[in-house]
């Protein structure tokens, strides 16, 4: 379990590894800061949206494929929303 923890620890102490989470604390967006973002947002975009569907559908399409189709289509408007705010305040 010593050689594991210590492997961990060589890997967190990176160049790189401590470079990205400088730039993800202090909140400076770089193309791994983005993408780390974008797979936050989309993980609740789907836990969101499964919850919608289930609110909206679930007496007519039962409570399992509420829940699959709000998941699937809950991240359609969220993605490329985050993805061009991100853009934007890269650039702005």
């Amino acid at each position: 379990m010593n050689e594991l923890n210590q492997e961990l620890l060589e890997v967190l102490n990176t160049p790189v590894i401590q470079t990205f989470w400088t730039n993800f604390i202090t909140g400076e967006i770089t193309l791994l800061t983005g993408i780390v973002w974008l797979v936050v947002a989309g993980s609740v975009s789907i836990f969101g949206g499964a919850i919608g569907g289930v609110l909206l559908a679930r007496k007519d399409l039962g409570f399992g494929l509420a829940a699959s189709i709000g998941g699937l289509f809950g991240p359609v408007g969220v993605l490329p929303a985050i993805a061009i705010g991100l853009i934007v305040l890269k650039f702005v």
